[in-house]
């Protein structure tokens, strides 16, 4: 991170860049998923980041995105917990370029995105990660998430977390 580096919310006329960068770095990360196609909040990204109940943000550093994070509506599609009654988000498509990484850029991003969070009324920031991941569970744990389910899949090792945000 720089003293140029600033984060900002997307816009409309920032999509096609926005889904570019997170396109890739999601195939970086994650090569067999995106063989798979572009995944529906990607694909209705206006519809749901910008007109609906969801928020995406990037850093950007002399212009170019550098990194992102959202969340959307969490969509219930994990049977083990049990959010009824609660306004749930999902964090999502926390990306950072390596050469800002351990910068504290995703702390940064994270805690704007917390704020919109609360601005917002949620009670709960669900996300799931995994340990194949370098440092994402101990990140996370900073960040006042805690462990709530690991998944048994000896690939994935699935790890769900929360982070109850104050009323």
């Amino acid at each position: 991170m720089t003293d140029k580096t600033t984060i900002e919310a997307v816009n409309a006329s920032d999509i096609p860049e926005v889904l570019e960068f997170v396109l890739q770095a999601r195939a970086e990360l994650f090569p067999k998923l995106s063989a798979t196609g572009i995944p529906v909040d990607l694909q209705k990204f206006e519809e749901i980041y910008l007109r609906g109940e969801g928020a995406f943000l990037v850093a950007r550093d002399g212009g170019r995105i550098v990194a992102s994070i959202g969340y959307l509506p969490y969509d219930g599609r994990f049977s083990q917990f049990d959010y009824q009654q609660l306004n749930v988000v999902e964090v999502v498509r926390l990306f950072v370029l390596p050469a800002f990484r351990r910068s504290g850029l995703a702390g940064k991003l994270y805690r704007a995105l917390k704020a919109l969070a609360v601005e917002n009324g949620v009670e709960v920031v669900y996300l799931h990660t995994h340990p194949f991941l370098p440092g994402a569970i101990d990140f996370w744990l900073r960040q006042g998430f805690e462990v709530i389910d690991v998944e048994a899949d000896p690939l994935w090792q699935t790890t769900h977390m929360e982070s109850r945000l104050p009323l």
